[in-house]
């Protein structure tokens, strides 16, 4: 076997490497979230993103909530017996507000039970998402955040604002016509949210929380904790099924040449490390 024989044999093994890795980890994602619905008698969504490397120069890209998501949730609620119980992972920095108001919406629809499984963060568009549950189940620390719309680069709420603090003579013809838009976003999300919660909070306390979550009173990216939830009234609780954090290990982030957090990765049992030493 001459040198280039070699090289290219070593090549194509190398390039095949990725592959079958992709496969073992997609193969064991099945095999888990079937264990999943097997044992809570369920239909298991997963809507996870994480970043991901992107061709061979490996730009990492972050992926957000988009119509091919939401076709494909839609997808699964359809195969889904109204009457049984549907679970969603939900991991998202967020993303279209037509994509997570029509999974919100078909999921809201759904007769049987609806939980939310949150592990570390579903912001903005995963928020919208987490509302249309029964019941969210969240790590202790995991967040949710604000869903009020943005328009472009702005949060709407502030456009809005340049109206009421300005002089009109002082407005370019593009801010009002941003305000405008800016105004109609925010009735439409408010009236959306007010929707999916009013038949579990009632109809004051729904318009009363839908109100706060959309009007931006937060920065968008505002974290909003498991105990502000609580005492907002939603159905949260925080006891998070062990599956759910072995699930999340098999969607890994791309590996770096110098990683940022490193610690050995097992449980440590506090009585048992003293006696070993």
């Amino acid at each position: 076997m001459s040198f280039f024989d070699l090289f290219w044999a070593i090549f194509i093994v190398m390039s095949l490497i990725p592959i079958i890795n992709q496969q073992k980890i997609t193969r064991a994602r099945y095999n888990l979230i079937h264990e999943i619905e097997r044992k809570q008698g369920c239909r298991l969504i997963t809507l996870i993103h994480r970043q991901e490397s992107f061709n061979l120069l490996g730009i990492l890209f972050g992926r957000f909530i988009n119509i091919e998501d939401s076709e494909q949730v839609l997808r699964a609620i359809r195969l889904t017996p109204q009457d049984m119980p549907i679970s969603l992972v939900l991991h998202t920095p967020g993303g279209l507000v037509l994509a997570s108001e029509q999974i919100a919406h078909a999921l809201e629809k759904h007769r049987a039970k609806v939980t939310v499984y949150i592990p570390h963060y579903a912001m903005s568009g995963g928020t919208l998402i987490a509302l249309a549950a029964d019941e969210i189940v969240m790590d202790e620390n995991a967040v949710l955040g604000p869903v009020d719309p943005q328009i472009g680069e702005y949060p709407a709420a502030s456009i809005v604002k340049v109206l009421e603090e300005k002089e009109r003579n002082e407005i370019d013809d593009k801010t009002i016509i941003l305000a405008d838009v800016a105004k109609k976003a925010l009735k439409q999300v408010e009236d959306f949210v007010y929707g999916l919660l009013k038949d579990n909070l009632g109809e004051e306390k729904g318009r009363e929380l839908a109100k706060i979550l959309t009007e931006g009173r937060w920065t968008h990216d505002y974290p909003i904790t498991y105990d502000t939830l609580k005492e907002m009234g939603l159905r949260v609780t925080n006891d998070l099924p062990i599956e759910i954090y072995r699930l999340m290990e098999l969607y890994p982030q791309p590996t770096q040449r110098r990683p940022s957090v490193q610690y050995i990765p097992v449980p440590y049992n506090q009585n048992k490390d003293r006696q070993d030493r």
